[in-house]
């Protein structure tokens, strides 16, 4: 099994080396890519540097910030290239704790697409803000989705599905990215399961989430109930 663990890495230069060991040891089969869009604190450098100590880590550099879905659209891609036949996507903040991944493989056994659910763990919820509870209801019934966490960013699915949904025809570019592709996923009949996570709060560095992005979510979430590309 070929296994790519594609993680964008905006600013995130104090979580990447951790976050990179702490997987290696987890699943020291996976190839690790590192996606940084000319990260202004150094991050593109510091991955650099991770990747030439080890073969399993690999860089992607892109120009500019163009958005958390753009990023992982190029990260998919590249990880094609690497012949993966299993991808997992995450967050390099340790928002997305690595001890779920085994679980998440067991799963994908039986399915085409694996989501790490906060909304499935706890009634407490603990450190997933009042914001994301919301964006999530609305998420939900807009899109009319029978999906726990339709805004979970914690995935692993198999890599032929990235065909089914075309990767060319998304619509979004911020984190609405993952309602889209869970909402594409949904549409083509792909199996979709989900497994409870905790949520964590991030180990260094500040939120990604602006005004910006919370607004691409507002109106371009009833989008794509229309968008039939």
């Amino acid at each position: 099994m070929n296994l790519v663990i594609v993680i964008p890495t905006y600013n995130e230069k104090e979580n990447i080396l951790l976050l990179t060991e702490e997987l290696l040891r987890i699943v020291p089969q996976a190839m690790i890519l590192l996606v940084d869009d000319n990260s202004p604190d150094g991050t593109g450098v510091a991955a650099d540097a991770l990747a030439k100590q080890n073969p399993q880590v690999t860089v992607l550099h892109r120009e500019k910030k163009e958005g958390l879905g753009r990023a992982y659209i190029a990260g998919f891609k590249e990880a094609l290239k690497m012949g993966a036949d299993y991808i997992i996507q995450m967050d390099a903040d340790f928002s997305h704790d690595p001890k779920y991944i085994p679980g998440f493989l067991e799963g994908i056994k039986t399915c085409d697409l694996v989501i790490g659910s906060r909304f499935l763990a706890s009634r407490k919820l603990p450190n997933v803000s009042v914001l994301s509870i919301l964006a999530n209801l609305y998420t939900r019934f807009i899109l009319n989705l029978k999906i726990t966490d339709c805004l979970g960013g914690f995935k692993c699915f198999r890599s032929e599905i990235l065909e089914t949904i075309d990767l060319d025809k998304f619509i979004s570019s911020g984190f609405v990215f993952q309602a889209e592709f869970t909402y594409k996923a949904r549409k083509k009949g792909l199996s979709i399961k989900e497994v409870p996570i905790i949520f964590c709060r991030r180990r260094f560095g500040k939120t990604k989430k602006t005004i910006k992005i919370i607004s691409e979510a507002f109106f371009k979430i009833p989008l794509l109930r229309f968008d039939h590309r």
